[in-house]
């Protein structure tokens, strides 16, 4: 119900948040130096009077007394802090929009397996999330398809940048692949198969057989090119699969409980394909040693729980006790069951049950860029990433914090007014 009530109060406030993004935004200047804030670079040292300056779409610079080159716009950082953009692995942003006038597209429930649809089909503009979003520091999030299917199809990962979906696309994130067990998809087709955990694992291993069998056909025919052999019909569904096996998509796997996430194990150990992250993974702390050995990474909440029978053991020190094991963990919010801007204070809440303030930092921002991929080019301040940076009025770990500034890949795409 609060969580309701929270974004009708998001949505009416939003006619301020259309007016605090610059119509000018595209036009910004393409040398920014932000200047004497408190930096938090996540990569390293905080660095108290720092100065963070961008050149084009990358931070060319990051320290103390920067000289600002003529011409650039000048952010007076003086009292605030300055941070990496945040990235969300976990959201249905612009499929589940709020309100959802334009209706729902999270999942494609016709068939349990459907690698062969994207998510970037379904993503409609003009969601409200993501200018709300501006105002929680967000500046990249994975756009997934729903859990009620074993394989709900082939996720998008955006800069928060507005335009089209073309123009948001983070062009050099690989592609991603949501997989579920568990619940959800049990309930989604009623007396069809999956009604089970079982059914749902004999559905993979069924699929990715299949797709072993069109991976071995196409290299064989691709290895008699030139004999008037016939090509194999192309299969959408199996395309996708087979490039799962070719290690082309990072796998992320809707899971609560420690057995779902062991029986996917086996099935990427049987067809030898390597998972990104579990996603939830509520009881990852069951099994954290053997998910750190795997270099499997986990989204999770700070402490949602107990909202659903699979949910019930579990723990608000899961992130805690996993990166203690040396697990990669991320914050996420799985927006709109929590609206991805509150992503900072889930994060804050997440110290509250164990994470270290570094820790917390690093999982909104440089965690989830690995979990995705994207390491090399956002978060964290160093010279050569994008230019995602937010300058807030004060921690933001703090109750109240607010952002003044939020620049992707150099451009201001929102400044408090």
């Amino acid at each position: 119900m609060w969580g309701r009530i929270r974004a009708s109060i998001a949505w009416f406030s939003l006619i301020g948040v259309w007016y605090a993004a610059p119509s000018s935004a595209l036009g910004s200047p393409r040398v920014v130096l932000i200047r004497n804030g408190h930096v938090i670079t996540v990569s390293g040292a905080e660095i108290p009077h720092g100065d963070v300056l961008i050149v084009g779409r990358l931070i060319r610079r990051v320290g103390q007394r920067l000289r600002a080159p003529k011409g650039a716009l000048i952010i007076d950082a003086t009292g605030r802090f300055v941070t990496p953009g945040l990235i969300e692995t976990h959201s249905h942003m612009g499929v589940h929009p709020i309100p959802t006038v334009g209706g729902r597209d999270t999942n494609e429930s016709s068939h349990p397996i459907m690698p062969q649809v994207r998510v970037i089909d379904a993503v409609n503009i003009s969601d409200p999330a993501i200018r709300l979003s501006w105002r929680g520091g967000i500046t990249t999030i994975q756009v997934l398809p729903g859990s009620s299917n074993v394989i709900g199809g082939q996720s998008v990962v955006l800069k928060l940048r507005g335009g089209t979906v073309g123009s948001m696309l983070f062009r050099e994130a690989p592609r991603g692949l949501k997989m579920a067990l568990g619940e959800n998809p049990k309930r989604n087709f009623n007396r069809r198969m999956p009604t089970s955990r079982m059914g749902a694992a004999y559905l993979l291993r069924l699929w990715f057989s299949r797709a072993k069998q069109y991976l071995a056909a196409w290299r064989h025919y691709d290895a008699q090119k030139g004999q008037s052999l016939r090509p194999p019909t192309r299969d959408l569904k199996l395309e996708v699969l087979a490039d799962v096996l070719r290690g082309k998509l990072r796998v992320h796997v809707h899971t609560y409980r420690a057995d779902e996430m062991l029986t996917m194990l086996r099935i990427a150990d049987e067809f030898g394909f390597r998972i990104a992250s579990f996603q939830h993974a509520l009881e990852g702390y069951k099994i954290a040693t053997t998910i750190a050995k795997r270099n499997v990474g986990v989204a999770t909440f700070a402490d949602k729980w107990g909202h659903k029978w699979e949910a019930q053991n579990a723990t608000v020190r899961n992130a805690a006790l996993l990166v203690r094991a040396g697990v990669v963990v991320a914050i996420h919010t799985d927006h709109p069951v929590i609206e991805q801007w509150w992503l900072i204070h889930e994060a804050a809440k997440a110290m509250k049950y164990g994470l270290s303030r570094v820790d917390a930092w690093r999982a909104v921002t440089i965690n989830p860029a690995k979990i995705l991929g994207v390491e090399k080019y956002v978060g964290s301040l160093e010279p050569g990433k994008h230019g995602d940076v937010v300058v807030w009025d004060r921690d933001p770990f703090r109750i109240g914090a607010r952002t003044n500034w939020v620049l992707i890949e150099g451009r201001v795409v929102y400044e408090k007014k």
